[in-house]
C-alpha cells in the first residue's frame, strides 16, 4: 500500500479546506460588518432596547469582533491542516485542522475529523 493515496484522507483534507475557507469568509464578514456599523453610528441602536446592557455598544462590538477574529484563526488553521492532510505531511497538524473545522459544530467538520483519523496510517507509509 506504499505510495497509494487513500480517498478518506484526501476527503478529510478537502473538507477541512472547504470549511476553513467558509470560516475565514464568515469571520471576515462579521468583523467588517461590525466595523461598518460602528462607523455609521449609533442611530439604530435606540431601536433595540438594552443593546449592550450596562457596558454599552462599544463593549458589545468588541465581543463580536473577537468572535469574528476567532473564526478567522480557526479557518486558517483548518486550511493549513487540510493542506497537510492532502500532502500527508503531519498527522497532528492534519487532525488539528480537522478539529478546527469541527469547532463551529457542523456535520462536515465531524466528517473531516473522522476521515483524517481513519487515514492515520497513510502518514506512516513511505
Amino acid at each position: 500500500m506504499s505510495g497509494e493515496r487513500g480517498g478518506l484522507l484526501s476527503a478529510g483534507g478537502i473538507l477541512s479546506i472547504i470549511i476553513g475557507v467558509l470560516e475565514l469568509v464568515a469571520g471576515a464578514m462579521i468583523i467588517a460588518f461590525t466595523e461598518v456599523m460602528e462607523t455609521i453610528g449609533a442611530s439604530w441602536y435606540s431601536a433595540v432596547p438594552y443593546f449592550g446592557g450596562e457596558y454599552g455598544i462599544g463593549a458589545t462590538a468588541t465581543v463580536v469582533i473577537i468572535i469574528g477574529a476567532v473564526l478567522v484563526v480557526l479557518g486558517v488553521l483548518a486550511i493549513v491542516g487540510g493542506i497537510s492532510a492532502i500532502r500527508r505531511k503531519s498527522f497532528g497538524l492534519s487532525l488539528a485542522g480537522a478539529i478546527c473545522a469541527l469547532l463551529p459544530l457542523n456535520v462536515l467538520g465531524l466528517l473531516a475529523v473522522i476521515f483524517v483519523s481513519l487515514g492515520r496510517m497513510e502518514f506512516y507509509t513511505d
